[in-house]
C-alpha cells in the first residue's frame, strides 16, 4: 500500500497537469495520446479504488461490518435497524439527486454510451459527480444494485474532464472514453482483458485498430493500480472442472435459453415498475426526492427476512458458484434478489447492474445444475459448472456484451477449463434476449429515454445534427418567397429551430417539399418568426457525411 504515500500521488499529479497542459498547446501526437491513454489508466484505477473504499467504510459505519460475514452480520441485527437504514440511505440519495440533477435519476453506463456516440464521448460533469456520490450511499446503505456501473461512469467522468481540457475532437473523445471505461472495469474485476474488450463491445460499439492500443494500455495500467492494492488473486475462489463437456453442451444450450428468459424478464419488470413507480408518484403527489426512501422502505422489509440481498451480492454469488445452496433456496434467493434489484432501480437509486446480472445468472445456473445432476446422475457433471455457465449468460444477455462478459466470468473465476461451456450458454442467452429487447438493457434504457442508438449510426446519426447548423439564412435564400414559406408554414410543414434531423427527414421523404422553413416559435400565440430554410439536398449532405466519418472511424 507504499504506492499510495502522499508525496508520490502529488508528484504524479503535477506530472500529469504538465503534460496535459503541453497537449493543450501544441497538440496531441499517437506517442502523446498513448501516454495519455496510460495517464488516465492509472487515474481510472485509483479512482475505482477509492470507490470501492468508500463503499466498505460506509458499509462498516451503517452495518458494523463489511467482511466476507457481511450477510450474516446483518442477518443479526435488529430488525429496526435492517429496515431503517436503507429508508435514510434512500433519502440521503433521493436528496442528492434533486439538488444536482434536472430529472432526480442517477447517472450509470447508459449516459456514457450515449456520451460516445451524441457527445463526443464527454458525460454530464455536475450530474456524474452526483450519481457517483448517490450510488456510494446506494451500495452502503441497503441498495441492490452493483458498483461496476458507477465506476465506468467515474472513469468516463475524468475522460471527460481531460477532452474538455485539451479541447479533443470526436475520435480522440471517444477513445479516451474508451481508455478510462476498460481501465474502471480492469481495476473492479482484476480482468484486464475483459475490461478492454468491454470497453469496444459495449461502449465504443466498434473494433477500430486505432482505438485498441491506447485502449488495451489503459486496461493494464488499471488492472496494475488495482493488484498493487489488492493484490493479484481473482474474486472467487472455485473448485476445478474437468468433466466431460461434450456430453453435457446440450445441457449448456438449453440452460442459455433459461438465462435468456431470466434476462429478458429482468430488463422488462425494471421498465414496468418505472411506470408503475411514475403512476404511483404522480397520483399520490409524492416529491422526488422521496421515492428513493419509500424504495429504501421496501428493500429494508426485504433485508429483514433476505439480507443477502444487501450490497453488490459477491458474498452470495460465491456461495453459489461453490454450490453451498441447495435447489430451492438458490430459486428463492434469485427471485428475491431480482425484485430488489427492480425495486432500487425503479426507486431511482444509485448503482449499476452487471453484479446483480451476475449474481442472478450464478443462482438461475446452479438450480438448473441441480436439475440436470439429478436427471443424468451417470453423467460426470457438476452443479458448480452450470454456476458458472449461467453467471456469464444472464449477465452477456443483459448487458449484451457476450465477448467481453465470457472474458469477465474466466478472469474472475480463473477456470478456463470452463470456458467451453460458458461460451455455449452465453451465445444462446445473447441471442434469443436480443430479439425480444433493445438489444440490451442499456439500449432499452436509452430508448425508453428517446435515444435511439440499438439500431446503429444510420438511426443515430440523425439526432446529433441540428438544424439551425444546417439551415440557410433568409438573407441567402433570396429566390424563395417569404409570403410562400409562411402558406408552408400554415401547412404544418416547418421546423423548429432546436429541431435535429431525426425530425427533419422523415419530413422530407413523406413530404413534398425539397426545402422546410424553420420557425423560432415564440411563447405567446402568432410571435413564430421565420428565421432560415433547411433544403432536403444540405441535410442529405450533412448525414451523407456524418455516415462517412463514423465509418471511416470504425474502420481505421
Amino acid at each position: 500500500m507504499g504506492i499510495f504515500d502522499n508525496k508520490k500521488f502529488d508528484n504524479l499529479m503535477q506530472t500529469i497537469s504538465k503534460y496535459l497542459s503541453i497537449i493543450r498547446n501544441h497538440g496531441l501526437s499517437q506517442m502523446q495520446f498513448w501516454i495519455l491513454a496510460l495517464m488516465i489508466g492509472i487515474a481510472s484505477g485509483f479512482a475505482t479504488i477509492g470507490f470501492r473504499l468508500a463503499i466498505k467504510y460506509l458499509e462498516l459505519f451503517s452495518y458494523g461490518e463489511n467482511g466476507a460475514s457481511f450477510t450474516e452480520t446483518v442477518s443479526k441485527l435488529p430488525w429496526h435497524i435492517v429496515l431503517f437504514i436503507p429508508i435514510i440511505g434512500g433519502l440521503i440519495v433521493g436528496l442528492i439527486l434533486n439538488f444536482f440533477t434536472k430529472d432526480g435519476r442517477a447517472r450509470s453506463v447508459s449516459q456514457v454510451i450515449e456520451g460516445a456516440a451524441l457527445y463526443d464521448g464527454r458525460v454530464e460533469g455536475k450530474a456524474g459527480l452526483a450519481s457517483i456520490f448517490a450510488s456510494m450511499i446506494t451500495l452502503s446503505t441497503g441498495g441492490s444494485t452493483g458498483r461496476e456501473g458507477p465506476v465506468v461512469l467515474l472513469g468516463s467522468l475524468i475522460s471527460s474532464k481531460i477532452s474538455r481540457w485539451i479541447k479533443a475532437d470526436g475520435i480522440t473523445g471517444r477513445n479516451l472514453m474508451g481508455c478510462a471505461v476498460a481501465a474502471a472495469v480492469s481495476a473492479s474485476f482484476n480482468a484486464p482483458l475483459a475490461g478492454a474488450l468491454f470497453a469496444l463491445e459495449v461502449v465504443l460499439r466498434h473494433y477500430a485498430v486505432q482505438a485498441l492500443a491506447p485502449i488495451l494500455i489503459a486496461s493494464v495500467a488499471g488492472t496494475v493500480v488495482s493488484r498493487l492494492y489488492f493484490g493479484n488473486v481473482t474474486e472467487f475462489s472455485l473448485p476445478v472442472h474437468t468433466q466431460d463437456f461434450y456430453i453435457e453442451l446440450p445441457a449448456h444450450i438449453l440452460l442459455g435459453i433459461v438465462c435468456a428468459f431470466v434476462a429478458v424478464s429482468f430488463i422488462k419488470s425494471v421498465f414496468w415498475a418505472e411506470t408503475i413507480g411514475d403512476k404511483f408518484q404522480k397520483i399520490l403527489h409524492v416529491p422526488n426526492w422521496v421515492r428513493p426512501g419509500i424504495a429504501g422502505a421496501f428493500l429494508g422489509l426485504i433485508a429483514i427476512k433476505f439480507p443477502h440481498i444487501v450490497g453488490v451480492g459477491y458474498e452470495t454469488m460465491s456461495t453459489a458458484l461453490n454450490g453451498g445452496l441447495f435447489f430451492w433456496t438458490a430459486i428463492i434467493f434469485a427471485l428475491v434478489k431480482g425484485i430488489a434489484v427492480v425495486i432500487t432501480l425503479a426507486g431511482r437509486m444509485g448503482g449499476g447492474v452487471f453484479s446483480p446480472s451476475l449474481m442472478l445468472g450464478a443462482l438461475t445456473g446452479l438450480a438448473f445444475g441441480w436439475i440436470a445432476v439429478s436427471i443424468f446422475p451417470s453423467v460426470d457433471g457438476d452443479e458448480t459448472l452450470y454456476a458458472i455457465s449461467g453467471m456469464g449468460a444472464v449477465a452477456a444477455a443483459i448487458l449484451g456484451a457476450p465477448i467481453s462478459t465470457i472474458l469477465i466470468v474466466i478472469e474472475l473465476t480463473g477456470d478456463w477449463q470452463a470456458g467451453l461451456a460458458v461460451m455455449v450458454a452465453v451465445s444462446i442467452a445473447t441471442a434469443f434476449t436480443s430479439k425480444m429487447v433493445h438489444r440490451s438493457f442499456f439500449l432499452t434504457q436509452l430508448e425508453q429515454s428517446g435515444v435511439h442508438l440499438s439500431e446503429g449510426p444510420h438511426n443515430y446519426l440523425l439526432a446529433k445534427h441540428k438544424v439551425v447548423n444546417i439551415m440557410q439564412n433568409l438573407e441567402k435564400t433570396t429566390d424563395l418567397d417569404e409570403k410562400y414559406l409562411w402558406q408552408i408554414i400554415e401547412q404544418g410543414q416547418y421546423l423548429d429551430i432546436g429541431a435535429n434531423l431525426e425530425t427533419a427527414m422523415p419530413m422530407f421523404q413523406n413530404g413534398v417539399y425539397d426545402y422546410l422553413p424553420v420557425v423560432s416559435i415564440g411563447n405567446e400565440k402568432h410571435s413564430s418568426n421565420l428565421v432560415g430554410v433547411l433544403f432536403y439536398i444540405d441535410a442529405l449532405k450533412t448525414f451523407n457525411k456524418a455516415l462517412f466519418d463514423t465509418s471511416k472511424e470504425e474502420h481505421s
